[in-house]
């Protein structure tokens, strides 16, 4: 474990402690704007987004709901009446994304989405929405948000991540140092739009053929913290964030009060897949940190 001399530790970050009620709203696509080869933005707003709470967080999500290949129903619709009247594999289908940006006096919200060609259902649904399009939503969640008491921060993540990082970027305290490690394809997905501020050091990191994560996991790894208390936001590839969780925690010695660090997928698997075993991916993992 690395000794450091810190300061007198703030006040540990604010969770999302209750959960809200899980109010389905109807959003219409505004525009969608392709911002790398693989990224797109899809800008929503509508009547069904009024009163969509702005929340106190950079890692905001919502949950998208899909109705899947055969199904003849489109939204809005009662999720629970489809689940009481078809088989399963016709109910609606969730996936979760980070808010980028909400903009309460336009009433619009910005998501962005990683699109791989014909894979999933949220990518090539965003590839293929036009103005007026519509899409059934809960939310928002969240937990984190950069501590304004910190005497630096961490923020690693892979495209996945990309959003919340970008998000935490615009809310990071003036003047307090940050370490930023974004892990992308190649050059072509670096989003130019994204400018660090002042004290940032933003680092894109490109794995080419390389497994997701690794590039993010050897950077980390051979990067010295800066001393004093930090905050840390560590997202991405379940395998990588799960290697980065053992070294900050157990290695450098970093308070798990102050470090949010949680897969937001996990390669070879669904989201629905790993959503159904992540539970047990993080149980397990506690339990080897508790052993450690």
């Amino acid at each position: 474990m690395t000794s450091r001399t810190v300061a007198p530790r703030p006040a540990p970050p604010a969770r999302d402690g209750g959960r809200r009620p899980r109010v389905a709203r109807l959003a219409e696509v505004i525009r969608t704007e392709r911002i790398t080869p693989h990224m797109i933005r899809v800008v929503l707003g509508g009547a069904g987004l009024a009163g969509f709470p702005a929340g106190e967080f950079t890692d905001s999500y919502v949950k998208l709901m899909f109705a899947p290949a055969g199904a003849t129903y489109r939204a809005p619709f009662d999720v629970e009446q489809l689940q009481a009247q078809l088989p399963r594999d016709l109910w609606p289908v969730t996936r979760t994304y980070t808010v980028r940006a909400w903009d309460a006096v336009s009433g619009q919200l910005t998501i962005d989405f990683v699109h791989h060609g014909d894979q999933g259902l949220a990518g090539p649904w965003a590839a293929a929405a036009r103005p007026g399009d519509v899409i059934q939503l809960t939310g928002p969640g969240g937990a984190y948000a950069p501590h304004p008491q910190a005497d630096w921060h961490l923020l690693a993540g892979d495209e996945a991540a990309l959003p919340a990082i970008a998000a935490a970027l615009e809310k990071l305290p003036a003047g307090v140092p940050a370490l930023v490690f974004i892990e992308v394809t190649g050059p072509e997905e670096e989003q130019t739009g994204l400018v660090a501020p002042p004290g940032v050091d933003l680092r894109w990191l490109h794995r080419g053929d390389a497994l997701p994560g690794v590039a993010l996991v050897q950077a980390v790894h051979a990067t010295p913290l800066p001393p004093g208390n930090g905050h840390v936001f560590v997202h991405g590839e379940a395998y990588a964030v799960r290697d980065l969780r053992r070294h900050l925690r157990a290695e450098r010695g970093l308070d798990p009060e102050f470090t949010s660090i949680s897969g937001y997928w996990r390669r070879g698997d669904t989201e629905d897949r790993w959503q159904a075993g992540k539970r047990e991916w993080n149980a397990a993992i506690e339990a080897e940190d508790a052993v450690a």
